[in-house]
């Protein structure tokens, strides 16, 4: 929706590695003044630090995307010193796994919290002033990128924490993306559902809340963090590669952002045979089993690790 970056404005959630990162790096080539969000600190001064050295008009805050108050207050500060983003990556993100009824109440409040409650907390305080720029000015473009998941549009086992709030955000970016399109030709929306990529997000406990502590973990949530480390460990597509598909999707309007297309043919697949993706070999079609070749290897792993 955007073809002219240069003296456009982009607010990135998840700024301070990862996808938000690689994507404040190429709207600092193209131009763009540069809005960097994140929840932990060092993380965000060195991404300040390398954006600025790139030339590009910065601004970084330190937020916590669940709390709707703080991120209205960002918007607020985003308008004030550029007026209304023409970008803007909802990206912030967290992992959890384990067996569904495994999870704590403050597991579902903090995963819930940023992955889900960080997106609407986007959308609602910046498609507002995003839809009165275009009001007042019908040079203006916009576009809002969500950042969803693979396990948005599959539900793997072992993952249900996970899997709930990615589905949510596929749902709340079509939405939108509808909404969108009845009121205006100015304001696009993607959602970007990535595989297994090295984003630090399989570490995301490094940033959990001192008031959401975490229980010790169980053996079923100890084999999913051994699994998931081991398959974005592993990844052939880098997320700056998945960075450039974001910004071919900006502009050419495009909704579904893959980071590998041929996945998609697990969720066709999960409908005719009871499939299952899981990081066997991760890019390749070995990573794919079915639920009861997958729960018989899991039964054995959560055997073993009760033992040891």
């Amino acid at each position: 929706m955007i073809q002219d970056f240069k003296g456009k404005t982009a607010v990135l959630t998840g700024a301070g590695s990862g996808f938000g990162l690689e994507c404040a790096r190429i709207a600092a080539r193209r131009g763009m003044n540069v809005v960097l969000v994140d929840i932990q600190a060092d993380a965000l001064a060195a991404a300040e630090a390398e954006i600025k050295a790139l030339g590009a008009r910065t601004m970084a805050r330190r937020v916590d995307v669940s709390k709707p108050p703080v991120m209205e207050l960002l918007a607020q500060h985003v308008k004030e010193e550029f007026g209304a983003p023409h970008f803007v990556f909802n990206n912030a993100g967290v992992g959890a796994g384990g067996l569904i009824w495994e999870n704590t109440v403050k597991d579902w409040e903090w995963v819930l919290g940023v992955n889900l409650w960080g997106v609407i907390n986007g959308v609602r305080a910046f498609t507002p002033m995003m839809l009165e720029a275009a009001r007042s000015d019908p040079a203006y473009q916009g576009h809002i990128v969500n950042t969803a998941s693979m396990a948005g549009l599959l539900t793997p086992p072992n993952m249900g924490i996970y899997n709930v709030s990615k589905h949510a955000v596929v749902a709340l970016t079509e939405t939108l993306y509808q909404d969108l399109k009845l009121v205006t030709d100015q304001i696009s929306a993607s959602v970007l559902c990535p595989y297994f990529v090295t984003t630090g997000i399989h570490q995301s406990e490094r940033n959990r809340p001192a008031d959401m502590p975490a229980a010790e973990l169980t053996p079923s949530q100890r084999i999913q963090q051994a699994m998931t480390d081991k398959a974005t460990g592993s990844g052939k597509v880098s997320a700056a590669d998945v960075a450039n598909k974001v910004f071919d999707a900006i502009e050419h309007d495009q909704f579904y952002v893959f980071s590998h297309p041929k996945a998609l043919g697990n969720v066709t697949a999960v409908t005719k045979g009871q499939i299952v993706y899981m990081p066997a070999d991760t890019y390749t079609n070995e990573g794919i089993q079915t639920y009861t070749e997958f729960l018989n290897s899991f039964a054995d792993a959560l055997e073993a690790a009760k033992q040891s």
